[in-house]
């Protein structure tokens, strides 16, 4: 194995991908960082692209997080342990570890740490947010509390999908999925591909789940066969499309897992959804306000609730990876180096790309 030395004299440029004002991909050369007491260095050997990484791209901005200078994307990373701080005492050099991009204040005072729900936290530094440059880097500093080591059978590019798959699972604990529960996930993309993951081995059954693209779809059901398909028509009214919905089904769905944020993909979900069920949504759309069936959902009990990323999920995501029970390999379609970051992006944007989940890589 390499050591901090040689890995810094064979590769010793920082690169790191950024975002600018005025919407270019731009490749930055910075500082090797010195980790604190605390921290780790980190050679980042696997960055997956986020959908909002694109967006910040094109975009500028999610919410009030806006880019209003070079900003470094990424926080779905896993690498290996090159340098550690005066203060570090369970990771060693060596250690292979996935990052978990949120760190919290952690302090007695705060009540959402205090808690368990860091992830609350309005403290917090969730490496991507602007200003907060993200790990889409190859040497990264970060706290020892918030790496996560993971085990040989586990690799650098199954590490940096822990961070999606905690997405899900944290959807999965948080919705309140059950065994036999009829399951309709609403999107294919990468979110809802590990939803589809955890909830099929959660035991949810049957499950639907719906996109526009047949080719994800075609995604889905290779990775679980069991697995109902509905295309979605867009010149289909919502209610017609939870006809189809609730028909492919056989029932009506006692929870929607939506992951596109959509707001006609929410207004299905809650047309499909039986009286006193749940749509949950996970995915994060474009448009900061929506409109919804209100009637429809008061009058049927229908319970519409939310998350903000996860905690608590590392360890959990990591167990169920390496003992085989979700395979995230076959997630991955598409890979490039730093160096490749314009194509990397213009892939994980471009749906003739029939990218699953993009991640630039570094060895």
């Amino acid at each position: 194995m390499s050591s901090c030395t040689e890995v810094l004299t064979r590769k010793p440029t920082n690169l790191a991908v950024a975002t600018n004002p005025a919407h270019e991909i731009t490749i930055l050369e910075s500082d090797i960082p010195e980790p604190g007491p605390e921290q780790c260095l980190v050679h980042v050997r696997a960055t997956g692209i986020c959908g909002s990484d694109v967006h910040f791209w094109k975009h500028g901005c999610i919410g009030d997080s806006i880019i209003t200078k070079d900003c470094g994307l990424g926080h779905e990373s896993a690498g290996i342990v090159i340098k550690t701080g005066s203060n570090v005492k369970k990771l060693k050099i060596g250690d292979r570890v996935a990052i978990e991009a949120g760190i919290p204040c952690s302090k007695p005072t705060c009540d959402y740490c205090r808690t368990g729900r860091y992830n609350g936290c309005p403290d917090i530094i969730f490496y991507s947010s602007p200003p907060v440059d993200g790990t889409l880097r190859r040497y990264h500093a970060h706290s020892e509390a918030w790496l996560h080591r993971i085990p040989d059978n586990v690799s650098y590019e199954e590490g940096a999908l822990l961070e999606p798959l905690s997405v899900a699972l944290a959807g999965i604990e948080r919705s309140g999925l059950r065994l036999g529960d009829p399951l309709v996930i609403c999107g294919a993309g990468p979110i809802g591909i590990v939803t589809l993951l955890a909830a099929h081995a959660a035991g949810a059954a049957p499950i639907v789940i719906t996109d526009l693209d047949e080719g994800r779809l075609k995604v889905a059901k290779s990775l679980v066969p069991r697995v109902r398909t509905v295309q979605i028509s867009t010149d289909k009214s919502a209610q017609n499309i939870a006809e189809e919905i609730k028909s492919a089904l056989g029932q009506e769905a006692k929870l929607v897992m939506e992951c596109t944020g959509v707001e006609s993909s929410i207004h299905s979900a809650i047309y499909a959804t039986r009286f006193g069920g749940t749509v949950f949504i996970i995915g994060v759309g474009s448009k900061s306000m929506h409109q919804y069936p209100f009637m429809h959902a008061s009058f049927r009990e229908i319970d519409i609730r939310f998350q903000f990323r996860y905690m608590e999920t590392y360890a959990k995501a990591i167990t169920l990876v390496s003992e085989g029970l979700i395979d995230l390999k076959p997630l991955v379609t598409h890979r490039f180096s730093l160096e490749q970051a314009q194509e990397a992006f213009e892939a994980a944007s471009t749906p003739a790309a029939k990218a699953i989940k993009v991640q630039l890589l570094d060895d």
